[in-house]
C-alpha cells in the first residue's frame, strides 16, 4: 500500500515561540513507529498539528497522507479520510453516553447509518477484548472514568473506527501495570497490513508489549535519532541527554 503518512521539513510554532523545527518522518503500511522523547520536545504538538488543531501555525513544509497533502484539511475532514487521535488527556462530555458518541462519530465516518443492533453487538465484543464491564456503554463518556477507563474507551474508539492512521499519544501516561497490558494487547490487534500507528511516549515499557518497526527520538522540535526497537532500551539506560550530546 506504500507510505501512509510523510511528514516533509515541517516547521511550527505557536504565537511567536517555534516548536517544530525541520521534523521529518516517513510511516510506511503495516508498521508500529513510535516517538520518544522529554517533556516539551513537541511530540504532542506533532500529533495535534497532524489532525489540524487550529492552535498551531505551520510556516513551512508538508503533512502527506497517503500522498496527498492534508494541511487544507480542517480536523473533520482528516478524521473521515482515517486519521485517529488517542488523546493524552481525554475530554469529558456529560450527557452523552459511549455507545450514542461512538454511533454519532462512526455514522460520521463510514457516511451512513449504523444499525443499533450491529454496533451494540459489534461493542460488546471489543469490550470483552479489553476487559470492560457492558455496562460502560451506558455511561457519560469519559465522565466520571478512572485514567484506565478513559485509555481503554480510546482504544475501543480506535477498534470501532478502524482508522489508516492512528496516532497514540502517551497512551500508556498514568496506566498500572495491568491496565497498560490490556490496553497494549487492544493495540497490537488493530495492526493490519493496510494501516499505521505511530506511538508517542516517554517510557520504554510501552514497547515491551507493542513492538516498534522503528523508534524516533525527539530533541528539540525535530528527531534526533531513528534507530530499531533497541533504541528504546539504550534510551531507558542513557537518558535522553545522550542523544542530545
Amino acid at each position: 500500500m506504500g507510505t501512509i503518512l510523510e511528514v516533509q521539513d515541517l516547521y511550527v510554532k505557536i504565537g511567536e515561540k517555534e516548536i517544530l523545527k525541520g521534523v521529518n518522518l516517513s510511516l510506511p503500511a503495516g508498521e508500529v513507529h513510535a516517538i520518544m522523547g522529554k517533556n516539551g520536545s513537541g511530540k504532542s504538538t506533532l500529533s495535534n498539528v497532524i489532525l489540524g488543531h487550529p492552535g498551531y501555525t505551520i510556516t513551512s513544509g508538508d503533512i502527506l497522507f497517503k500522498g496527498e497533502s492534508i494541511l487544507h484539511l480542517p480536523p473533520d475532514e482528516r478524521a473521515r479520510k482515517g486519521i485517529f487521535l488517542s488523546f493524552q488527556y481525554p475530554t469529558a462530555i456529560p450527557g452523552v453516553t459511549v455507545f450514542n458518541f461512538l454511533r454519532t462519530i462512526l455514522r460520521s465516518y463510514v457516511g451512513k447509518e449504523i444499525s443499533v443492533k450491529d454496533l451494540r453487538l459489534q461493542l460488546k465484543q471489543e469490550m470483552e477484548t479489553l476487559g470492560i464491564d457492558p455496562s460502560f456503554a451506558n455511561r457519560y463518556l469519559n465522565d466520571g472514568f478512572s485514567g484506565g477507563e478513559k485509555k481503554r474507551n480510546e482504544i475501543l474508539q480506535m477498534s470501532i473506527l478502524k482508522p489508516t492512521l492512528a496516532i497514540l499519544d502517551e497512551t500508556d501516561s498514568g496506566l498500572d501495570i495491568d491496565a497498560l497490558k490490556i490496553v497494549c494487547e487492544g493495540i497490537n490487534r488493530n495492526r493490519r497490513p493496510d494501516s499505521s500507528i505511530l506511538l508517542i511516549t516517554h517510557y520504554q515499557r510501552m514497547l515491551n508489549y507493542v513492538v516498534p518497526d522503528k523508534v524516533h527520538v525527539f530533541i528539540d522540535g525535530k528527531i534526533a535519532m531513528s534507530g530499531g526497537k533497541e533504541l528504546a532500551l539504550e534510551l531507558e539506560q542513557k537518558g535522553y541527554d545522550w542523544v542530545a550530546k
